[in-house]
């Protein structure tokens, strides 16, 4: 099946991370206790229509169905690959690609792992195909603009607020920058898109013992990193 608009997948909403430093977890318990952030992007959104549902329809060709997919993750999947990659244009190619890929893979899909797993899975294995394209190993802080828009819906109008996030942001993105890869990526599923151990493990290929490592690992960095923050 082409992909439905023959174009741009990306739909209007898909937008950077909103999160501020009371909001992000650096350091937290190795448990599976929900994380911060995780009733705002584990669920299925504002919409009835449960994410097997909308698959289903649109394993068979509904293009209406496969594009609210798209609208409901599309926010999260933008967050996670913009700061797994070096800028927004490496970012909106690799979700295209990633959502290509969703779309042509529809068919094959049997509903074994949730939609959002899935389609996490597919925004990784993007990832590193423009990494390894690009023999990029870190991220670039993200600009200004970019900074602004993350903690715009969050924040006061407070002009030292407003620096204050700003500098937090920018703070955290290069801590995570000097993250190994799959720590990196453990810590943004679980932190910012409260994914559970399972599921991370499952985008990953890891066990569920490997991902807590990976996580304790970011974790410790992260402490250290932003001890001034704390």
């Amino acid at each position: 099946m082409p992909p439905p608009g023959g174009g741009d997948l990306l739909p209007e909403t898909v937008r950077a991370a909103d999160h501020g430093p009371e909001e992000l977890a650096i350091t937290a318990d190795d448990d599976d206790r929900p994380p911060a952030g995780s009733e705002a992007h584990g669920g299925h959104g504002s919409s009835s229509v449960d994410d097997d549902v909308l698959a289903r329809r649109a394993r068979v060709g509904d293009r209406e169905a496969f594009a609210q997919l798209v609208d409901r993750h599309g926010p999260a999947l933008h967050r996670y690959a913009s700061r797994m990659l070096d800028d927004p244009s490496e970012t909106a190619d690799c979700l295209q690609d990633a959502f290509a890929d969703a779309w042509r893979g529809l068919p094959g899909w049997e509903g074994r792992a949730q939609v959002r797993t899935w389609l996490f899975t597919l925004v990784t294995h993007a990832v590193r195909r423009h990494q390894s394209r690009h023999l990029r190993k870190t991220p670039k802080p993200v600009d200004d603009e970019q900074l602004r828009t993350r903690v715009g819906a969050s924040t006061s109008s407070d002009p030292a607020r407003i620096v204050e996030m700003e500098d937090f942001v920018r703070a955290l993105d290069a801590a995570l920058g000097t993250l190994p890869e799959g720590q990196r990526s453990a810590w943004l599923l679980r932190e910012v898109e409260g994914l559970s151990y399972a599921e991370i493990a499952e985008i990953s290929a890891a066990t569920p013992d490997v991902v807590r490592g990976r996580l304790s690992r970011a974790r410790a960095s992260l402490e250290v990193a932003m001890e001034d923050w704390r």
